[in-house]
């Protein structure tokens, strides 16, 4: 059965996802690249960006896992890019050049209609203007009963936690502390939804928990 997955979403200790002011040229905000120093250095990562080496211990098996049978994504608007508003034209593709990481269907949340982008590797973003269910139902239909993941942002998981649609995650907690930014579990009370830690596995760049809807 088809699963709404979020994996290798990183944490800092003090629970937040990004930092501030985010940017062109500071996607994650300020203090937000250094959450990720776990998985930069994997294999997979190294390969998906062109180079060639990595490491292959538990922080990359936790990177490979995230990939394995996700047939399609779920984005925020954030996600896609820097852009706020209405799209003043159609020149900003994402963040990730010609051929993202993806090479599935990509559903991003919006409120400002724009037309799909098919980009290379297999690629395709959609926009979705109707909210998180519709952005859902879309995803499943595409993702042919492989899972569904949601990339992010934390505004988006969150939409999708307090309705509890999620069915597991997978968070990476990085040993520093941001201090602001947007904070995955403020406000929500993860044992009164149904959710239980169901795994743990600590690493000298993060502990890495796996969270399920019980």
């Amino acid at each position: 059965m088809s699963k709404l997955r979020v994996n290798a979403f990183t944490l800092s200790l003090d629970g937040y996802g990004a930092g501030p002011d985010q940017t062109l040229t500071n996607p994650l905000g300020v203090g937000g690249e250094a959450l990720h120093k776990w998985m930069i250095g994997t294999r997979t990562f190294r390969k998906m960006t062109g180079k060639d080496g990595g490491t292959t211990d538990t922080d990359e098996a936790f990177t490979v896992r995230s990939f394995e049978n996700v047939g399609a994504w779920i984005l925020g608007r954030n996600m896609f890019g820097p852009i706020r508003g209405n799209w003043p034209d159609e020149s900003w593709n994402g963040w990730w050049g010609d051929n993202p990481p993806y090479h599935v269907p990509v559903f991003v949340l919006t409120h400002h209609k724009r037309a799909p982008i098919v980009m290379e590797g297999g690629t395709t973003f959609y926009f979705v203007t109707d909210g998180i269910h519709a952005a859902l139902k879309e995803a499943k239909s595409a993702a042919d009963s492989k899972d569904v993941r949601v990339g992010g942002g934390v505004a988006t998981i969150r939409q999708y936690l307090q309705e509890k649609l999620i069915d597991e995650m997978h968070l990476a907690i990085s040993p520093m502390l941001l201090g602001s930014g947007e904070n995955l579990f403020a406000g929500i009370d993860m044992l009164k939804l149904g959710y239980r830690c169901t795994e743990q596995v600590a690493t000298p760049l993060a502990t890495h928990v796996v969270i399920k809807r019980t």
